[in-house]
Order: C-alpha cells, then structure tokens, then sequence
C-alpha cells in the first residue's frame, strides 16, 4: 500500500484542528469544564478491548475535535494501512520488508512463514522442558538454576521488561539476568553471584555481528572456560536466538540450540519470536503462549474495531493532536505497578526508534512534528520527583497512567493506597489549584492577608494537563500481551497519520559505524589525528589516564 500522495497538513481537516486548538484556548475552556457541562463524559470518552480498559476522558478534547480526528484519520487511509500490514504486504518500503510481528502470535499455520513460526515455538517448548525438567544439565549433571540474556535493544528491553513484569509467575528454580551494556562491569557484576556450571547463557543477535552482543558472549566464554567448564561442553551452557545461524555455530552454538529469526520482525517488534526465550525458560512456555494471545486479542480490536472505538487509533490520534496542534514535545508514561518498572524504558525504544524520523516514507522532509520524546518511571517514586515538573512546569506533557486493578500481592489495602495516588495524580493534573483556592488555604493556616497574598502564587497550580489512564484487570501475560500490542499499534497508527516508515532505523547505524574507527584509534599507541579536534582531544586525554 503506497503512502498518501500530499502530507496531512494539506488536508482542510488540519487547518480546521489548527483553528479548533486556537479556539480552545482563547476560549479559556478547561477539562474540568467539559465535564461539567456533560455528565456522562467519562462513559462517552473510554473504550475497552482484551483486558484493557481505557480512560481519556481527561483531554483537551470535545466530540467535534475528536470527530475531526477520525475524519483525519480516514484521509490518512489509516485503515487500509492497517490491512495491509496484516495481509504481509511490504510496507518496511526502505527495506522492502513486511512487517511480521502479528503473524508470531496470531497461533496459524497456512502460511510457509507461520508454519515457521510454529516450528520455532515447538523447538523452544522442547528446549524449555528440557532445561526446567532438569533433562538439559550443565557440564558436570547439575541443573541449570540461572539464565542470563545477552542482547541490547530489542533483544534485551522486551524479555527483561516482560520478565520483571511477570514476577508473580516466575519459575521456582530459575532464575534469568539480562545483560546489555558494552560496559564491563554490568557482566561482571551480574555474574559476580553465579556459578558457571549451572548457568546457561542465550546469545541474542539477529546478525550475530551487534559488536556489544559479541564481546559480552567472548566475555562469558571465558568466566566458563576459567570457572572450569570443558571447551569441549561449552554447547551446555549456551543457546543463540539469530538469523545467522552459521556465525551462531561457528561461535560454539549446538546447531540444535540456534532458534532463528525473520526479517520482516525488526527488534523491537521481536519479544514475540524466539527473543522470548529467556522469558519462556524464566517463567512458562504456556506463559509465553498466553502472552501470545494476549497480544493476539487486542490484534484483532485493533485490525477490526471502528476507529472511534479502537484503543491503539485513539492513542495515536491524541499524539497527533497534542504533538502538532499544542506543541507538546514529550510524553511521560506512568506505570503504577511496580513490576512495571521497565515499561517506560522499552516504549522508549519502541516509540522513539520507529517514529523519530525526519522524512516521509516518499523520501520528503516532514512538515509536522515526528514522534515525542518517550519517558516516565513508576508511580509512587515518580510523585516525589519530577511530578512536579508536570504540575507546576511551564511544558504541556500529555501522561499516560497504567493501572492494575487486582494485585497479586495479598496486602489489599496497600494496594488501594498505590490505586489512589494514581487517580488522584490524573485528577490533579486535571483540576490544578486556583490562586483563590491557595489563597483561602493559606488563610484557614492562620496567615495574614498580606502573607497569603505573597505565598498564593507559589502554591497555585494550573491544571488542565491532559492525561489518560489505562486499568488492567489483572497483571498476568494475557494482559501484558495486550498492554504491549496496544502500544506497537499505536506507534504504527500514528507513522501513518504522519506518513513515515515505522519500521526501519538507519539513524541507529552511524554511531555503530563510527564506533569502529573509534575504538582503533583508542587501542593504538599513537595520538590519534584522524577525526575532528574534539574527537582526537577526547580520546587522546583517554589514552593519557
């Protein structure tokens, strides 16, 4: 499916939202005014699929606003886009890729690719029955008890964050560790507690060439090898997930135990392919499987519900509006679940890697804003830090709340102290504080007319900041599956209302590349003259330590 032939901006539907935001604010109209004006706002401005519930009630927005945006969106032929992704169609243009990531989970085989997929799903199932019934042992019989994931990017932020995620359904006997980082020290000290003889590693590299990826495998190849592990057992503690199967072999990688992946699945759409290992030995195959079809249900909302009832359209039409009609520049995740932890972190990739593009999937520079700038942290910790930024600041930051509505621990009551703070917090950013309501405050704590007068400016806060709040039913993979399909379609309805490629990179390739010359430069005994004076002054001063 091509791109539509002229940008959004073009269409007499952007200069009307344009004219629509303007209005709203000389108006001086608030959320909380909207929702005096209609009392059954929360119930007309909330949707809900596969376990979800959502709440974006609390937004700058009126019916005729977000009728406006599904008109805009129906321009962007923002459903025939979703089809064709669905139909496998090439819609990785830079590339000339489809984009494969719903066909891992959808539980088909009528296609050579699905049937591929099942295949691989098989193999793992065996692996991990393997390894959990203590059938697949370490170098002397004794069983494995921990895992550790050498990956970065997609290969390392979706296991680990599903893997924190899901606490409550770990495996008792294993445990799994992530490792990413090219520093030394995050292998060194992850490894610092574990023995080598019961410890498996799984290499995650698609390519097998991600330069951190290699050097944190010939790292942990040699703490097996001083540990006391035979170079002939190696293949027991090792498993690779890669496209390239013969780096993988070469590199002491059992044939058997080299679970591929595909093209058309890019890495941070890769969770649902065999980079799910980890998570699969660290918790269930079934667990995984059921992750699956978490992510499978909210597929089929998003690829068959009407647009003013999509949850994943609706997301990327509220980015829309405050990205290019309010000029909001960021956007802050809040998950009040602390296994949740990092949620915020793999959106950040997801979102920022496929959406901070600067040109049209026809090569032209876009006219609009690209993607925002992805953050947050879990909710309490982030009330006692930058929340002040979001009430008091001068930036307008959209926040999206996430909530579990049952908890998996026992103590209930702490629970509901976690679930109203979250409420309160969007109710606050809501409602604000007038500078009247500071003042009479300040007045009723006994201070003098003229010392509430001085301090009411301080105290006042503005209010009407937008935000919408997700509840959970629960915390398990079905509904973390769904949590994180939602947010995937979200990024890919909102590259198509702005015309740009989701699903390729190139920006990530130039630092890898530059790199290279980089590190020649440190490890060699002369000063180095071969990059620009900053450069050369940084890494000489390096050498000099």
């Amino acid at each position: 499916m091509s791109a539509l032939a002229v940008p959004l901006t073009h269409h007499p539907l952007w200069s009307a939202l344009q004219t629509q935001a303007l209005q709203f604010e000389e108006d001086g109209l608030t959320i909380a005014a909207l929702f005096r004006a209609d009392p059954a706002r929360a119930e007309r401005f909330s949707a809900s699929a596969a376990g979800l519930f959502m709440d974006y009630s609390k937004h700058l927005l009126t019916p005729d606003i977000l009728e406006h945006l599904l008109q805009l969106a129906e321009a962007a032929q923002l459903p025939a886009a979703i089809a064709a992704m669905f139909n496998g169609e090439r819609i990785n243009n830079t590339e000339n890729r489809p984009a494969l990531h719903v066909a891992l989970r959808n539980g088909r085989a009528d296609s050579a690719e699905e049937r591929q997929v099942q295949d691989t799903l098989a193999r793992m199932e065996r692996f991990v029955a393997a390894v959990q019934g203590g059938e697949w042992r370490g170098h002397d019989g004794r069983a494995i008890r921990n895992v550790v994931n050498l990956g970065i990017g997609g290969s390392d932020l979706g296991p680990a964050m599903a893997y924190a995620a899901l606490g409550a359904f770990h495996h008792d006997a294993l445990r799994c560790h992530f490792v990413s980082n090219v520093d030394p020290l995050h292998l060194e000290t992850t490894l610092a507690t574990l023995e080598p003889s019961t410890t498996l590693f799984v290499i995650a590299s698609k390519t097998f060439t991600t330069l951190e990826t290699l050097l944190n495998a010939q790292a942990a190849r040699q703490w097996l090898l001083q540990g006391g592990v035979p170079e002939a057992q190696l293949w027991r503690h090792g498993a690779a997930v890669s496209a390239n199967v013969a780096k993988a072999v070469a590199f002491g990688i059992a044939p058997e135990n080299v679970f591929p992946l595909w093209d058309g699945v890019g890495g941070r759409y890769s969770l649902w392919s065999a980079i799910g290992l980890p998570l699969a030995l660290g918790t269930s195959m079934a667990h995984f499987r059921a992750l699956h079809a978490g992510a499978h249900a909210l597929d089929e909302h998003f690829r068959n519900a009407p647009l003013p009832r999509n949850l994943p359209v609706l997301l990327a039409l509220l980015a829309l509006w405050y990205g290019n009609f309010w000029g909001a520049q960021t956007q802050v995740v809040l998950p009040y679940a602390q296994p949740l932890l990092l949620f915020p972190a793999f959106l950040q990739q997801l979102d920022m890697e496929s959406l901070g593009k600067q040109v049209r999937k026809d090569g032209a520079y876009l006219d609009t804003q690209s993607g925002a700038i992805v953050w947050g942290s879990a909710g309490t910790n982030g009330q006692h830090s930058f929340h002040q930024l979001l009430h008091q600041g001068t930036h307008l930051i959209p926040a999206d709340f996430i909530a579990v509505a049952q908890s998996s621990s026992a103590n209930h009551d702490m629970h509901r102290q976690l679930l109203a703070n979250c409420f309160a917090q969007s109710q606050a950013l809501m409602h604000g504080k007038t500078l009247e309501q500071a003042e009479v405050e300040l007045l009723q704590q006994g201070l003098s007319p003229e010392q509430a007068r001085a301090l009411a400016p301080h105290k006042m806060i503005a209010g009407n900041r937008p935000s919408t709040t997700l509840v959970l039913d629960a915390l398990t993979p079905q509904s973390l599956g769904a949590l994180v399909a939602l947010y995937e379609h979200k990024v890919f309805a909102q590259s198509v209302l702005l015309g740009i490629n989701a699903f390729d990179q190139w920006g990530v390739e130039l630092g890898k590349a530059l790199s290279t010359g980089i590190h020649a430069a440190l490890s060699a005994p002369e000063p180095s003259t071969h990059f620009d004076a900053s450069t050369n002054a940084l890494i000489n001063r390096v050498k000099r330590e």
